[in-house]
């Protein structure tokens, strides 16, 4: 039975993907991140990161510290963030426990940039409906729940891309685009690596909805409906993001726990 102060496998997996999703943060030594340079969602690596000089760095925020084999690393951390006040645990078994129990990863080789705030910088075009949100979902929800995305006229988002060094998607000639009978969603899913079916099984209604696709899944219809409506709704496209967030979350939910449940 794991100690108060830690997290069980299991436990930890139940709450990747959810708003209230705890960081991660990696204490992985770079030699042992190099042997298998993949990340657990929402992910922020401080290789042999002590705890007074990290702990500044999430006050108010809930952690969960994972070291390669959950022992005196991650305790060690975990012990000295709570002594400052922070809701950390450690994971117990470490990454090594995570990886063996075939939990949800993503390829770390793939990401942008961070800034010196932690967070990763997307643009792309402005009025979004389906994909434009959905990646920004994924992505926040998966990947870096800090990142910015910027919203502009589509024939400024590569000078805005140069300026601000940000990441473009869902754009033409982009590496993060449609790519044949896959969009961008599909494109982000494969290449960070995610093996998820819940993941794939929304990637399947999001194609649907964005390519016009309707008859890919039932629920294609249903989404492109909510996000046109979203879209009316709102000028404001990160007040768009804003209030779709928890209809992915919802969509996101209904594919891990509740496709295959009736009404009755």
């Amino acid at each position: 039975m794991p100690a108060t102060t830690e997290i069980t496998v299991s436990q930890l997996s139940r709450l990747v993907g959810l708003p209230n999703s705890p960081t991660i943060i990696d204490l992985r030594e770079d030699e042992e991140f190099a042997a298998d340079p993949r990340l657990i969602p929402c992910t922020r690596r401080h290789a042999g990161a002590a705890g007074p000089g990290l702990a500044k760095d999430y006050i108010g925020r809930s952690v969960v510290v994972v070291c390669r084999t959950g022992l005196y690393s991650s305790q060690g951390v975990s012990a000295w963030m709570r002594q400052e006040g922070i809701d950390a645990q450690s994971l117990e078994g470490g990454y090594d426990a995570w990886r063996k129990s075939g939990q949800l990863l993503f390829r770390a080789d793939r990401l942008p940039k961070h800034d010196a705030q932690g967070r990763t910088i997307w643009v792309t075009r402005a009025r979004p409906k389906v994909v434009r949100i959905a990646c920004p979902w994924l992505i926040r929800r998966f990947i870096n729940p800090k990142a910015v995305f910027l919203y502009v006229a589509p024939s400024e988002v590569t000078a805005v891309a140069d300026r601000f060094e940000a990441t473009p998607f869902d754009v033409a000639d982009a590496f993060w685009c449609d790519r044949g009978d896959k969009c961008t969603f599909d494109v982000m899913i494969e290449e960070l690596g995610f093996d998820s079916d819940a993941l794939s099984r929304l990637a399947l209604i999001v194609r649907g909805a964005d390519m016009g696709q309707l008859d890919l899944t039932p629920q294609s219809g249903g989404l492109l409906a909510a996000s046109l409506g979203l879209s009316r709704m709102y000028r404001d496209d990160l007040a768009q993001l804003g209030a779709a967030m928890g209809l992915y979350d919802a969509f996101y939910r209904w594919c891990r726990d509740a496709s295959y449940e009736t009404h009755a």
